[in-house]
Order: C-alpha cells, then sequence, then structure tokens
C-alpha cells in the first residue's frame, strides 16, 4: 500500500485499554504458566527471551541494513529501489520479509510503519514486533492522529516536517531508513550500527 501524509490531528488522547488476548494468546499464556509451574522453565525465562529477540536480537539485522546504507552511497540506493534485494545482499530475507519498501527520512520528511489490518511486520530484520505495535489504539492513531501519538511516544516531529503513514501488508512491509546522526562521519559500520534503534526503523523514535 503507498503511503500517506499526515491527516488532521485532533489533540492529544490515550492509547486506550489493551486489547483483550485472542484465544491463541491465552493458551500460550496457559501453557507458559503450567511449565513454569512444573519448573520446567524458569520463571521469567520466555519472557526474557521474548524480549532479547525484540529488542537486541532481530533489530541488529535491521541496524546493518541501516549501517550499510549509511556508509555506502550506491547500497542505499539500491536499497531505496529494491529493498528486498539489498537486504538479501547483507543474508537477511526469507518468510516475512520477501517485499521490502524502504522509506527514507530525510530533514523534511518522516516516516512512520503501521499495519492497521493485524501487525505485517518484517521479522527477518527486526525480530518480534513489539506489543504495542499489535494494539488496536497504536493501528487506529497512527493513521488519523500520527503527530500526535509520535509527540505521545517521546518522538517529537517539528511541524515544519512531513509526516508519512504507511500500512504493512502481506503484500509488502516496510523498513524506515532513519536520518544519520550528525558527527558520525568515518565511523566503522559496526559501531553505526550500535546506533540505530528498532523504534527509529519503525518510525516512532528519531535518532
Amino acid at each position: 500500500m503507498s503511503g500517506s501524509a499526515e491527516r488532521g490531528g485532533r489533540g492529544k488522547q490515550s492509547g486506550g485499554d489493551p486489547a483483550p488476548m485472542a484465544p491463541v494468546e491465552q493458551r500460550v499464556a496457559a501453557l507458559e504458566a503450567l511449565l513454569t509451574e512444573r519448573g520446567l522453565v524458569p520463571e521469567g525465562f520466555i519472557e526474557e527471551v521474548t524480549r532479547r529477540y525484540e529488542t537486541e536480537i532481530g533489530p541488529m539485522n535491521g541496524a546493518k541494513v541501516v549501517a550499510r546504507a549509511w556508509s555506502d552511497p550506491a547500497y542505499r540506493q539500491r536499497l531505496l529501489t529494491d529493498g528486498t534485494a539489498a537486504i538479501a545482499e547483507i543474508g537477511f530475507g526469507g518468510a516475512e520479509g520477501d517485499h521490502m519498501v524502504v522509506v527514507e527520512n530525510t530533514p523534511a520528511v518522516h516516516n512512520v510503519i503501521v499495519c492497521t489490518l493485524c501487525s505485517c511486520y518484517p521479522w527477518p530484520i527486526l525480530g518480534l514486533p513489539p506489543a504495542w505495535y499489535k494494539d488496536p489504539p497504536y493501528r487506529a492513531r497512527m493513521v488519523r492522529e500520527p503527530r500526535a501519538l509520535l509527540a505521545e511516544m517521546g518522538c517529537d516531529v517539528p511541524e515544519d516536517v512531513e509526516i508519512r503513514v504507511w500500512d504493512s501488508s502481506a503484500e509488502v512491509r516496510y523498513l524506515v531508513l532513519p536520518q544519520r546522526p550528525p558527527g558520525t562521519e568515518g565511523m566503522p559500520e559496526a559501531e553505526l550500527a550500535g546506533l540505530v534503534t528498532r523504534d527509529s526503523m519503525i518510525g516512532v523514535a528519531r535518532l
């Protein structure tokens, strides 16, 4: 789906209550409780593994892609032209990441990703989707009032910067190429990758 520029805001409001657990989530929670009760997994182990895949292991793949784009102008152009092929050059791809489009933040444009229908997400390069990404309030409000919601999430986008909201689907998934932070010229790729966050690649944070 194509991106859309920000539509009129309606002021800040709360994100709403979390959605009730789906039947499959209830079964998973019950299974986790049973395994913990029987001592087969330590308490908190599953949550910690999930947290690491959400915030560390998975997003590091995307961070390597971003760092390469910052360091190599030719690669950056390939990434923006054919995201799937360029990401595959670094060894990432497959299910949930086989139709990738990369959108670039600039001084004039800030991009942000949402999935209004469910929670389509580029797992091969960002790992597990964060819980808030799947919540109905995020999915609805990011389309309706992106500037207000981003501000509530700690991402203040200047009024003169256009916000473009990109709606992921089963057919196409998006990755935000954040702006390179100033003062990082000459920094090696490995160090640059360490500056990139998951939230900046979704577009709910600015580096």
